[in-house]
């Protein structure tokens, strides 16, 4: 973990803020809250299911997740959906239109009941101007997930579902996004899986418990993990 602290000056009176902390995996960057409190962000509670935001709607806030997930997908007139990512807590999501000034380019779904924190685009744009060190970490994240995109469009050339379902678990594994440091559980679903390889839910079923058998994966009571962290299994990733 990387804190950068910077020290500021208001009249007499000196401030202390710390602005970011980045942790060493793919889609992380945290802007820190208390900072983002002081430039005048809101905390925002959102349902399971609740609609955050609208695929090509605008962009008028930056925002964070504090707690819960956030399910940020693509959905076609049929109601299909291509799952994009699903945002942990300290992760932000939506971010592209504030630097492109386009529409939102998927929708973000509470995925369970969550606390978001958002910081107007004025105020975003004011905050990298005066702190380059920011937009150059979010360049840096743009470039990492823009990186994951050229892997699955890659995966997604494979016919067999074994290999695409491989490559996603090896990605996660290798970023930590979505996967238990401490047990190796995988943090998603089999849909979710399904969503993020364009596999039908049945054939993710299916195929997991074949890659299981061969002693790839290893299920227990309905969870996925990766077969070489077995052994570290404990209660407390149990969940």
């Amino acid at each position: 973990m990387i804190l950068v602290i910077f020290l500021t000056a208001q009249g007499h009176q000196h401030c202390l803020y710390l602005l970011i902390v980045l942790r060493k995996k793919v889609f992380s960057m945290m802007v820190d809250i208390d900072f983002l409190l002081t430039l005048g962000a809101v905390y925002k509670k959102v349902n399971q299911g609740e609609m955050i935001f609208m695929e090509g709607s605008r962009c008028n806030f930056y925002c964070q997740v504090v707690s819960g997930l956030v399910r940020w997908t693509n959905i076609n007139n049929d109601g299909k959906e291509f799952l994009q990512s699903l945002v942990e807590p300290g992760e932000c999501f939506g971010e592209l239109p504030l630097f492109d000034g386009g529409a939102y380019a998927a929708s973000a779904i509470a995925e369970e009941d969550c606390v978001i924190i958002k910081l107007h685009e004025s105020t975003f744009h004011q905050m990298l101007l005066e702190h380059p060190e920011i937009l150059m970490s979010f360049s840096k994240l743009m470039a990492q997930r823009l990186r994951f995109k050229f892997f699955l469009l890659k995966e997604l050339l494979h016919n067999e579902p074994e290999e695409r379902i491989s490559a996603l678990i090896g990605y996660l594994k290798e970023t930590k996004h979505n996967f238990c440091t401490h047990c190796g559980k995988i943090k998603l679903t089999r849909q979710q899986i399904a969503n993020m390889t364009c596999l039908r839910v049945e054939t993710v079923i299916r195929t997991m418990r074949v890659m299981h058998d061969n002693g790839d994966i290893n299920i227990r009571k309905g969870k996925v993990y990766c077969s070489d962290m077995t052994p570290v299994i404990s209660s407390r990733c149990s969940n």
